[in-house]
C-alpha cells in the first residue's frame, strides 16, 4: 500500500470531522441523554442506527413478489446495476455495479464467496429465488467487520441469504412445493423439504428442475443514421432450450453463544446458445453443458465477553464444455475443469462497548484444466489478511480496514521439443479502506456518509493463460472509490403514509489498468490481452420506498430507483477523431440513465404486483457514433395473486405478465429478448 493511499484515507476522516465541528460547535446540544420530569428521571434509550453504508435489500415476501425467478432477475431493481443478459431462460446473466466490470462484483453465498477463476464471472441466472430468504447488494463493502477476509476483497458485493428452517410451535416438518409453466415451453417444478431433528439441529433440501424450448418471437430492425430504414422483419428465437436440475441439501444447528451451518449445492444444465443475430444467420447449434458443485460449512462462536471466532471452509468443483460443430466457422469441443479449496478464520475482539476489530485469514487454492492445445495448467494460491477496525458512538459510526493479499501463480509450458518449463509468478498488495457515518440528531431519522476504498482484481486464468490470447504478464485491474450520501428512514403514521425512507449517494470511481483485448500484430483477428484501460465513472443513486394505508383494507408499498452515470473511456488520449475517437467515450452498455419502479396491492387475501424498467440510450462501443447507437428500452410486468387454503395447506395461485407492451429490444446488441410472455405459478405449503 503506497504512501498516498494513506494519505487520500487520512483526509478524508479529517475532512469529515471538520465539517462536523464547523457546523455543530457546540455538542453538548445534542450529547444530554437524561430529562428531569416532576423529580422523575426519564433516560432516553440509545437505539444503534443504520449500518454505516448500508444495503439494498430485498427479502421475505417482497422478494417473492417480484416478477422474478432467478436471482440475476431480481437484482435488475438496484440502483447502481447494469445487468448483462443474453436473452431467454437459459441466457447467461452477469452483473456489474457502478460500471466497474462484472469480475470486480464478489458474489457471495450464504456467506462465502462463489468463485471462478476461470473467466471471474458468476452466471445469476442459476441460483433460484425459492430457496433465497434475502438479496442485498452493498457498494465498497458489507457494513460489518466480523466477516472473512475475502469480504473486503471487491469493489461490491452481492449476498444471497438462504432460507433457514423457522418451525411453528409443535411442528416438525414444513413442506413447500411449486409448480411453473408457461411462455417459451417453460416446465418449472420445485420442492422444498424442512425437517427439525432436534431442539438445535434442522435440515433442508431443495431441488429444482427446468425444461425450456426457449423458442420466441422477436424484431430485427435496422434504422440508418438518416432515419432510412434497413430492414424490419420479425423471426423466432432459435436454439435457446435449457435442460436443467439443482439440488441443495443444509443442515443448521445452534448452540450456546453460536450457531453453525453446512450445505451442499449441485446444478447440472444443457443449453443452447442461440449467438448473435448477425450477417443474416438466424440460428447457430452451439451447446454447453455445464456442472457444478460445491460443499461449504461455517461455524461460528463466541468464547467468552470479549472474544467470538468465525471458521468458514469450502470445497468446489466446476465442469464446462462448449460445443461448436459448425466447421464453416471453426470446429470447437472445449472442457474445462476447475478446482478450489477455501478456509477461512475471523476473530472479534470487543475492546469496549463501542470499539470492535477483527483479525481474518483466508487461504484459497485455484486450478485450471482444459483441453486447449498447448494450455499451461495454472494453479493459484492466494492468501488474504484483512485488520478492520469499527467504532460508534451516538453520532459516529466509523470502519476502516486494511487488506494484505499474496498471490502465487504456478504454471507448467511445454515446448516445441516437449520439455516441460514451471513458472512461478507471485504478487502481493495492501489496499486499504475508510467508511464513515454521522448522525447529527439523535432523535431525527437521517443519516450521512462517505466512505474511500482502493482495491483489485487479479487477471483471471483466462486473461493470463488462454491459449494464443493469453497474456501472462498481466497486473491487476485498480478500483478507486469515492462516495458521498445520505439516508433518511422513518416509520411515519401520518394519514394514509405508514413508513418513509429515501436515499442518495453520488459517487467517483477510477479504474486503471483494465484489462482489455487489442489486436496482436498487424492482423485484426489475433488478440491478446494488455493493461491498457482505464475508465473514470461518475454517478447518482437515488432510491424512496414507502408504504401506505389505504380504505377498504388496501395496503400498499412503492419503490422507485434511478441511476444516472458518466462512465468515460480515458484509456488512448490519441484516439480522440471527431465523430469516430473513443477518448472520453461512454463506455460500452453503460445507459446515461437508468431507473425502476416496483409497486405492491394487498387486498386481504388478493395481491397485485407492477413493475416497471427503464434502460436509458446507450453504445455498444466506446466510440459514441451513431452506427454504436443502442436505443432505450423499457418493460412493464404484472402479476396478480390470490392465497387460499384448502384444509392445512396454504396454497397460492398467480399469473404473469412480462413484458406487458411487447417492447422489442437488447441488452446485448443482437441479442434480442423476448416480447410479451406469460407464467401461471401454484404453490403449496404444508
Amino acid at each position: 500500500m503506497c504512501l498516498s493511499d494513506f494519505v487520500r484515507a487520512a483526509m478524508f476522516v479529517v475532512c469529515l470531522f471538520l465539517a462536523k465541528l464547523s457546523v455543530f460547535a457546540d455538542k453538548k446540544e445534542f450529547m444530554d441523554t437524561t430529562l428531569a420530569l416532576d423529580g422523575i428521571n426519564v433516560v432516553r434509550e440509545y437505539k444503534p442506527y443504520i449500518e454505516v453504508i448500508p444495503a439494498q435489500k430485498l427479502e421475505g415476501e417482497q422478494l417473492q413478489r417480484l416478477n422474478s425467478h432467478s436471482v440475476a432477475d431480481a437484482v435488475r431493481y438496484f440502483s447502481g446495476v447494469q445487468l448483462k443478459d443474453y436473452g431467454g431462460v437459459g441466457g447467461v446473466k452477469t452483473l456489474d455495479i457502478r460500471s466497474m466490470g462484472t469480475n470486480h462484483m464478489g458474489v457471495f453465498y450464504d456467506g462465502i464467496q462463489l468463485g471462478n477463476a476461470q473467466n471471474g464471472q458468476i452466471d445469476l441466472g442459476r441460483f433460484s429465488l425459492d430457496n433465497i430468504e434475502e438479496v442485498s447488494l452493498y457498494n465498497g463493502q458489507k457494513s460489518d467487520i466480523f466477516q472473512p477476509a475475502k469480504d473486503y476483497g471487491s469493489a461490491g458485493t452481492i449476498y444471497l441469504r438462504t432460507r433457514r428452517p423457522q418451525f411453528d410451535e409443535g411442528k416438525r416438518t414444513n413442506a413447500k412445493f411449486i409448480l411453473r409453466s408457461g411462455s417459451l415451453g417453460l416446465i418449472d417444478p420445485s420442492v422444498l423439504i424442512e425437517q427439525k431433528l432436534s431442539e438445535n439441529v434442522s435440515a433442508s433440501v431443495n431441488a429444482e428442475y427446468i425444461y425450456a424450448d426457449g423458442k420466441y418471437k422477436f424484431r430485427y430492425k435496422k434504422v440508418f443514421s438518416d432515419g432510412t430504414i434497413a430492414w424490419d422483419t420479425t423471426a423466432v428465437r432459435e436454439n435457446g432450450d435449457l435442460h436443467s436440475l439443482r439440488i441443495e441439501g443444509g443442515l443448521y444447528g445452534k448452540m450456546k453463544g453460536g450457531k453453525w451451518n453446512a450445505k451442499i449445492y449441485f446444478y447440472d444444465s444443457e443449453r443452447g446458445i442461440p449467438g448473435a443475430i448477425v450477417n443474416n444467420v438466424w440460428k447457430t447449434s452451439q451447446r454447453q453443458w455445464d456442472r457444478n458443485f460445491f460443499m461449504q460449512g461455517a461455524f461460528q462462536k463466541k468464547i467468552n465477553s470479549w472474544y467470538e471466532m468465525l471458521v468458514s471452509a469450502k470445497y468446489a468443483l466446476d465442469k464446462m464444455r462448449y460445443l461448436n460443430p459448425d466447421t464453416t466457422l471453426m470446429y470447437l469441443d472445449n472442457r474445462f475443469k476447475q478446482g478450489e479449496v477455501y478456509v477461512s478464520l475471523a476473530n472479534k475482539f470487543k475492546m469496549t462497548n463501542s470499539w470492535e476489530f477483527n483479525a481474518s485469514v483466508d487461504n484459497i487454492w485455484n486450478t485450471l484444466d482444459a483441453s486447449l492445445t498447448n494450455f499451461v495448467y495454472p494453479t493459484r494460491y492466494s492468501a488474504l489478511v484483512a485488520l478492520a477496525t469499527a467504532y460508534k458512538s451516538k453520532e459516529w459510526k466509523v470502519q476502516a480496514s486494511v487488506l494484505g493479499t499474496f498471490v502465487v501463480d504456478k504454471s507448467t509450458a511445454t515446448s516445441g521439443t516437449g520439455s516441460e518449463t514451471e513458472r512461478i509468478k507471485r504478487f502481493s498488495e495492501y489496499t486499504p479502506a475508510v467508511f464513515v457515518s454521522y448522525k447529527p440528531v439523535e432523535s431525527f431519522p437521517l443519516n450521512f456518509r462517505a466512505y474511500y476504498k482502493k482495491i483489485f482484481r487479479m487477471p483471471t486464468f483466462n486473461d493470463l493463460y488462454y491459449t494464443d490470447i493469453g497474456n501472462a504478464n498481466l497486473k491487476p485491474e485498480y478500483v478507486s472509490q469515492y462516495n458521498w450520501g445520505f439516508q433518511y428512514q422513518s416509520a411515519l403514521n401520518c394519514g394514509i403514509l405508514s413508513g418513509l425512507s429515501a436515499r442518495a449517494d453520488a459517487y467517483y470511481n477510477e479504474v486503471t489498468d483494465k484489462i482489455i483485448a487489442v489486436p496482436k500484430g498487424t492482423g485484426q483477428y489475433r488478440w491478446m490481452m494488455m493493461n491498457i484501460g482505464r475508465v473514470k465513472i461518475r454517478g447518482i443513486d437515488v432510491n424512496a420506498q414507502a408504504r401506505l394505508i389505504l380504505p377498504y383494507d388496501i395496503e400498499s408499498s412503492i419503490n422507485v430507483s434511478y441511476t444516472y452515470q458518466r462512465a468515460q473511456d480515458y484509456s488512448d488520449p490519441t484516439d480522440n477523431e471527431p465523430g469516430a475517437g473513443t477518448y472520453k467515450g461512454q463506455i460500452a452498455y453503460i445507459p446515461w440513465h437508468n431507473g425502476s419502479v416496483v409497486v405492491h396491492l394487498d387486498y386481504r387475501k388478493v395481491e397485485i404486483n407492477y413493475s416497471f424498467i427503464y434502460v436509458g440510450e446507450r453504445y455498444h462501443n466506446s466510440s459514441n457514433i451513431p452506427a454504436n447507437y443502442e436505443q432505450p428500452w423499457y418493460t412493464h410486468d404484472f402479476s396478480a395473486g390470490y392465497s387460499f387454503d384448502v384444509g392445512k395447506a396454504k396454497m397460492k395461485l398467480s399469473a404473469e405478465v412480462n413484458n406487458l407492451l411487447n417492447q422489442y429490444y437488447d441488452v446485448i446488441v443482437n441479442y434480442p429478448m423476448p416480447g410479451r410472455n406469460y407464467k401461471l405459478i401454484l404453490k403449496i405449503e404444508i
